[in-house]
C-alpha cells in the first residue's frame, strides 16, 4: 500500500511539473508574440510619423488643399472675413484627414465631424421652423431653461475638474485638443498626438508655401501692370 501511494503521488508531482512547464512555454510563447505585435506597432507609428515629414507627401495635401480651397468662396472685401477664415480652417483640415487616408483616429474624426455638422445644422433648421409657429413666451422660456441648464452644467464640470490631480487635467486637455481623443485612454492620447502635431507642421509648411506662391504671384501682377499704366 505504501509502494502504490508513493508512486501515485510521484506520478502526481511529475504531472503538475509538465503543467507548469507548459503554462510557462505558452507564457513565453505568448510574450514573445505580444513584444512582437508591440514593435511592428511601434514600427507602423513612426513610418507614419516620418511620413508628414517627406516632401512627396507635403505636395500630395498641397495639391489637395488647393483643389478644396477652388470651391470655398472667398472675398476678401467681404464683412464676414471670420467666417470665411473658418472655411478655410475646415477646408484645410478636411485635406489633411484625406491625406493621412482616415487611418488615424484623428483624421476619422475630423472626416465624420462634418456630417455631423451637416446632421445638426438640419436639425436646427427644422427646430427654427417648428419654434416659429410657436408663441413667442414659450420660445423665451425655452431659451431660459436652456442657458439655465448650460450655466449648471458648466458650473458642475468645472467642480469636477478642480477635484482632478494635475496630471490627469493635463491629459484630459490634450485629449480634447487632439480630435477623436477626448476620452480615450493615455497611450492611445500619446499616440495620436504624435501623429496629429507631425502632421500640423507639415500642414503649416503647406499653407506657408502656398501663401507665398499667391503673394508672388500678385505682386508679379501688379508690377506688370504698372508699365500700362504709364
Amino acid at each position: 500500500m505504501m509502494e502504490s501511494s508513493s508512486g501515485t503521488a510521484s506520478v502526481a508531482t511529475v504531472n503538475t511539473n509538465a503543467n507548469i512547464s507548459t503554462d510557462r512555454a505558452r507564457w513565453k510563447k505568448k510574450k514573445k508574440s505580444l513584444l512582437q505585435q508591440h514593435q511592428s506597432k511601434q514600427n507602423q507609428n513612426l513610418q507614419s510619423h516620418a511620413k508628414w515629414k517627406t516632401e512627396a507627401q507635403q505636395q500630395i495635401y498641397s495639391s489637395k488643399l488647393i483643389q478644396a480651397l477652388s470651391q470655398v468662396n472667398i472675398n476678401p472685401s467681404s464683412s464676414s472675413a471670420p467666417r470665411q477664415g473658418r472655411a478655410v480652417r475646415e477646408v484645410a483640415d478636411r485635406a489633411l484627414a484625406f491625406a493621412a487616408k482616415g487611418k488615424t483616429r484623428w483624421s476619422r474624426a475630423i472626416l465624420t465631424n462634418r456630417i455631423k455638422l451637416k446632421f445638426r445644422k438640419q436639425q436646427h433648421k427644422r427646430q427654427r421652423l417648428a419654434s416659429s409657429s410657436s408663441s413667442g413666451s414659450t420660445i423665451v422660456a425655452t431659451a431660459s431653461n436652456s442657458r439655465s441648464s448650460r450655466r449648471h452644467k458648466v458650473s458642475v464640470f468645472r467642480l469636477k475638474g478642480k477635484g482632478f490631480p494635475a496630471v490627469q487635467r493635463k491629459v484630459r486637455a490634450l485629449g480634447r485638443l487632439v480630435p477623436g481623443c477626448r476620452k480615450q485612454p493615455l497611450p492611445i492620447i500619446l499616440e495620436e498626438a504624435t501623429d496629429y502635431i507631425a502632421a500640423l507642421e507639415m500642414q503649416v509648411k503647406a499653407m506657408s508655401a502656398i501663401a507665398e506662391l499667391l503673394s508672388r504671384s500678385t505682386s508679379g501682377a501688379g508690377s506688370s501692370l504698372e508699365p500700362m499704366n504709364s
